[in-house]
């Protein structure tokens, strides 16, 4: 297990009396250990956790289809496995955890992740434990990034700003929004990511709607196109989308898209410890009405296994809590993307970058592609890509 989350999860259990915590989730499975059991995030009853005892004793609970591959990644830590079509998993579960002491303990779980059928066979298991809520803490904790997770995500951002900028360097009119697709997950595989999500490709027309796939929509001058991808390796993720245009610009494109760099910079030299979310957000709305553009209900957020994690730079709750602000601190590290879909012109634009909340101030993590224009397409978008070492 990561010794460094592990730590974390003990000193937040003395924080709020616990006496161990239990991850269920793909992704906090993943933050414990450093990886995702592959068929747990397709198949829900394929339960995975980890268990962490106030005192720093560690153990792991898995599936029998997946005993291989967690003794292969995690040899030393105690396990116990159950049988997918013949165990109850949660007494399987109650069993373990009365071996590790925990029988009338009080034990944090993700209430937000267990299914509540599984949820009510374990209380009835363990009639004596007290089970609450331990999503809010594990949000919290995942907020503020380590070493190496800021090593990862800044990995990742490369990986994903890079196969954008390339893939955008080799299509050109009369190219399909599957061709650009082809060209983008056979980039992200080349570059290192193990995994992709939420690979978006919305040109002409389609740049206006938000979360699209590609289509065999072909490619056409003056279309201006968005692209978008998630990079994965180990469950963690970063994600950068680029507008580009074929050709030349439509009407107005040029002079929005100067506006949102604007709205770039700015946040950028918002974003510090100790800078207000809202404060941030608020600022980046005032910006888009300068062009009467309409506004979004956030601007960024944080990012690392889960697609949006807190906090929010917008309207969002945080943690939970509706009209809340937050703080920004050293070392969360951010999805940040101002954008605008409905322009009224007919097309959508978006610049979405990683960005890593400094003692100081920010660093750009997806920084291998320059923005500071629209990117065009085809040879000449060989230009768009800063070759930064």
């Amino acid at each position: 297990m990561r010794a460094e989350i592990v730590a974390k999860q003990v000193k937040a259990m003395a924080q709020h009396g616990l006496d161990a915590m239990i991850c269920s989730s793909p992704e906090n499975f993943a933050y414990t250990t450093g990886f995702v059991v592959p068929s747990q995030p397709l198949i829900r009853h394929r339960h995975a956790m980890t268990i962490v005892t106030a005192d720093g004793r560690e153990a792991l609970f898995g599936v029998d289809m997946e005993a291989s591959t967690i003794k292969r990644r995690q040899p030393d830590v105690p396990t116990r496995i159950w049988a997918e079509f013949s165990d109850d998993p949660m007494l399987v579960l109650a069993d373990q955890l009365e071996g590790l002491g925990l029988a009338k303990g009080r034990i944090g779980l993700e209430m937000d992740y267990l299914p509540a059928g599984d949820f009510a066979r374990l209380a009835a298991a363990m009639p004596s434990a007290r089970f609450e809520h331990s999503e809010p803490i594990l949000a919290r904790l995942r907020q503020i990034k380590t070493i190496e997770e800021i090593a990862l995500l800044r990995r990742l951002s490369r990986i994903a700003d890079q196969a954008i900028t390339d893939t955008l360097a080799v299509v050109d009119e009369g190219d399909s929004e599957m061709d650009i697709a082809g060209h983008l997950t056979r980039n992200v595989y080349s570059l290192g990511a193990d995994h992709f999500k939420l690979l978006i490709v919305a040109t002409g027309e389609r740049s206006v709607l938000p979360n699209v796939g590609p289509s065999e929509r072909v490619l056409k001058r003056g279309d201006v196109c968005r692209v978008e991808i998630f990079s994965v390796i180990n469950g963690y993720q970063a994600g950068v989308c680029r507008t580009a245009i074929v050709g030349e610009a439509p009407p107005m494109a040029d002079k929005i898209w100067a506006h949102l760099v604007e709205c770039k910079y700015e946040i950028m030299e918002k974003v510090k410890p100790g800078a207000s979310c809202r404060t941030i957000y608020d600022a980046f709305i005032a910006k888009l009405a300068k062009l009467n553009l309409p506004p979004i209900s956030f601007v960024g957020h944080g990012i690392g296994l889960h697609l949006h994690e807190d906090p929010y730079l917008g309207l969002t709750p945080v943690l939970g809590k509706p009209g809340s602000d937050a703080p920004l601190e050293e070392n969360m590290v951010l999805g940040f993307e101002p954008l605008c879909y409905d322009t009224g012109y007919g097309f959508g634009m978006q610049n979405k970058d990683m960005l890593l909340v400094t003692a100081t101030g920010s660093e750009l993590l997806s920084d291998y592609a320059d923005t500071d224009r629209l990117i065009p397409t085809g040879t000449a978008g060989k230009a768009a890509a800063r070759h930064v070492a």
